[in-house]
């Protein structure tokens, strides 16, 4: 199928997205708007192509934080989810859980609660506005130690706001160990909370096992690395933990793919029977949507629209929703996928 016509079914078929900075949505025009409006002066072309210029991934979380350090007032949150509603709606996204990383926020003396009163705000305001779904899994974070990751968790329990499914572990996972926050993971589990972690995106198996068993990860942010241990890929597709793939950010980063997409891992794990979903990670940084992920696997990994359909159905079967939520948007994507292609006959 070529491009314009795939492009064209897959935006007409709603999708979840579970693994998306929300940061990582700001345009790059609100980029530069929001750090003249808070620093009283325009970005430099030298300053603004230096921010988006990295090659691993020390150098695009160095990036993150910095354009972070442009949000002065907490306000700024709310032209972040006016992007975020853009991307949402140019995608199709009908459900997505974002990550929200509070602690450099924290570290300006910003107060948790209003942060999150200013971001309910706005996601209220795109479920009024599109009918989508925003939900938080807060990153506590291994780029600041234990001790912050624990406080992120005590800001996130005595808040109990029902926009905040549960706690991602977020950063560099060689430099943060997993394990060093079973602590955390633990307390937040026994409160009721989710547990996501970023693991097996530049370390090996060890990761994700140490995620799983001693940080009750139901979801692994990327887990592409488990392609290297075959007991651990039939581990993975027998208990069904999905994986939050995200191919580009991957392929872009990861040295090991010779920034290649047809030597990404995705395929093979799905033809293992490992539960893959399709994700972003940083869609501004790696000018990537969900829409171009979908054809990059079409095209570059080849797979066939029916898995497509199953991936896409993927994404909101490991979503933190109810399995009749999750029984009625697979019945929504059947409905879609079906009305395309009767429109669409000569596609069969």
């Amino acid at each position: 199928m070529k491009k314009d016509l795939f492009i064209d079914l897959i935006k007409s078929v709603p999708k979840a997205e579970l693994h998306v900075h929300e940061e990582a949505v700001l345009g790059r025009a609100t980029v530069k708007k929001v750090y003249k409006r808070n620093f009283g002066k325009s970005m430099s072309d030298k300053e603004f192509n230096d921010l988006f210029d990295y090659n691993d991934l020390a150098g695009f979380l160095a990036s993150f934080i910095k354009i972070q350090s442009f949000f002065t007032h907490i306000d700024d949150f709310e032209l972040m989810f006016r992007d975020f509603s853009d991307y949402l709606d140019e995608n199709n996204i009908v459900y997505c859980e974002t990550f929200f990383s509070p602690t450099s926020h924290l570290k300006k003396g910003w107060a948790f609660h209003d942060m999150i009163s200013v971001i309910e705000k706005s996601i209220n305001e795109i479920k009024a506005k599109s009918g989508r779904t925003v939900k938080l899994i807060v990153d506590v974070s291994r780029s600041f130690g234990k001790e912050n990751a624990m406080r992120n968790l005590d800001l996130v329990l005595a808040e109990k706001n029902p926009i905040i499914l549960g706690i991602g572990l977020g950063g560099d996972e060689a430099k943060g160990p997993a394990k060093e926050y079973a602590e955390v993971f633990t307390k937040a589990k026994e409160n009721g909370l989710h547990t996501v972690t970023h693991a097996g995106e530049s370390c090996e198996s060890y990761s994700m096992k140490d995620s799983i068993e001693l940080c009750h990860a139901e979801r692994l942010g990327h887990g592409i690395q488990a392609i290297k241990d075959a007991d651990f890929v039939k581990e993975l597709a027998e208990k069904k933990i999905p994986l939050e793939v995200c191919p580009t950010s991957n392929t872009f980063i990861l040295k090991e793919f010779n920034g290649d997409i047809k030597n990404h891992p995705a395929k093979k794990l799905f033809d293992e029977g490992v539960y893959i979903t399709i994700n972003t990670d940083d869609p501004t940084f790696f000018k990537c949507s969900l829409l171009d992920e979908y054809w990059n696997i079409y095209k570059g990994l080849k797979f066939s629209l029916d898995e497509i359909k199953q991936i896409i159905k993927n994404g909101f079967n490991a979503a933190f929703i109810s399995d009749k939520e999750k029984a009625e948007y697979c019945k929504k994507v059947d409905a879609a996928w079906d009305e395309w292609f009767k429109e669409h006959p000569d596609c069969k």
